[in-house]
């Protein structure tokens, strides 16, 4: 930790540099947790380094994605649980590049804050870094900006990167799917990051009151004894080491992460045109976080299924004479995965009936 680097006149004007070294020395405990081959380089310094290994990938393509966490960061800050929302920006994502068959090899972040608290920020790296182990990346570089005067003290922003790494003849890229291809149901974990500004609106978060935050993470008994906090600060799942081991052995025609725009914006997004997908409707396994949603705010069907994943987080379209082995390779590796319709020939990018 650097001990003579201080600013007066900076920390008069509301920057702390102190606080940052503070940040990240208790960060890299959580970093190391993220080391995989390939990492050559500390966190500190100007620019992560990775050696690439192309043992077995004949013609390597790089893969990028970056995404953020939405106003899902409003939740954190209401519940001042800052401990998981970094695995959400994380799979934002990884669990977009793994939509074309590539395997994340490394991530960096970037926390913008009003206020530098070393142990918060702590506590945002830790989830990033956790969101990092599942997805097999590495976190090898990132950044903390202290913006006093443009965020409020107690809130921040966070946002994330990755890069991945996929064989050429091995992108996943629908050319190959027919009418009769079958669509597999990944399970969401809950919300995930999406869609939040409705949440917000619907269970009036922006304007509870003492009473009403101890209601927020009271035992609900339409959620299964969770809270309503517990089920909306849930982090998104990250699918990339079930979706990876299926790759190895069953030939996937498309894959769609669902997130904002709910199942009518991205199923169509892994689809060709002169196709369509028909969902089964009584198939799709929602979770009761989505009937309260649809409840409470009196949302209609057509609209939770264009705003949310609906218990749905990621869909999968495989052969027919596939699907069975899919969904035991799936359900192998922790996946409750589910056929939940099938592609069709239709001027209708997608049916849900």
């Amino acid at each position: 930790m650097n001990t003579k680097s201080r600013s007066d006149s900076y920390a008069a004007a509301g920057v702390d540099i102190t606080a940052g070294y503070r940040a990240v020395e208790l960060m890299k405990s959580h970093i190391a947790r993220t080391a995989v081959p390939g990492v050559m380089s500390d966190i500190g310094g100007f620019g992560g380094l990775f050696e690439l290994d192309l043992t077995g990938i004949s013609k390597p393509v790089l893969v990028s994605g970056t995404d953020g966490v939405g106003t899902k960061l409003k939740l954190a800050f209401l519940l001042d649980k800052h401990d998981t929302i970094g695995i959400d920006c994380v799979a934002m994502c990884v669990n977009d590049v793994i939509c074309v068959g590539a395997k994340p090899l490394f991530f960096l972040d970037y926390i913008a804050c009003g206020k530098n608290v070393p142990e918060r920020i702590e506590q945002i790296v830790a989830g990033v870094c956790e969101g990092c182990v599942q997805a097999g990346a590495a976190l090898i570089g990132g950044e903390t900006a202290e913006m006093p005067g443009f965020y409020p003290e107690d809130e921040y922003d966070l946002a994330g990167y990755t890069t991945a790494v996929v064989d050429k003849d091995k992108i996943i890229d629908n050319s190959k799917m027919t009418a009769g291809d079958l669509v597999i149901a990944l399970p969401s974990s809950g919300v995930h990051s999406n869609g939040f500004s409705l949440v917000r609106k619907v269970f009036s978060l922006d304007k509870l009151s003492k009473l009403d935050r101890l209601a927020l993470t009271a035992a609900n008994t339409q959620l299964g004894g969770r809270s309503l906090a517990e089920a909306l600060i849930e982090p998104t799942k990250i699918y990339v080491k079930p979706v990876l081991a299926l790759l190895e052995e069953v030939p996937v025609k498309g894959i769609s992460h669902i997130t904002g725009g709910g199942f009518y914006e991205n199923i169509p997004r892994s689809i060709p045109d002169g196709l369509g997908a028909r969902i089964d409707r009584t198939a799709v396994r929602v979770l009761p976080i989505f009937d309260m949603i649809a409840e409470v705010g009196n949302i209609s069907e057509h609209d939770m299924f264009n705003t949310f994943n609906m218990g749905v987080g990621m869909s999968i379209i495989v052969s027919p004479e596939y699907a069975a082995r899919a969904i035991d390779i799936l359900h192998a590796n922790g996946e409750d995965a589910y056929i939940i319709g099938e592609i069709t020939e239709s001027a209708d990018k997608i049916q849900i009936i």
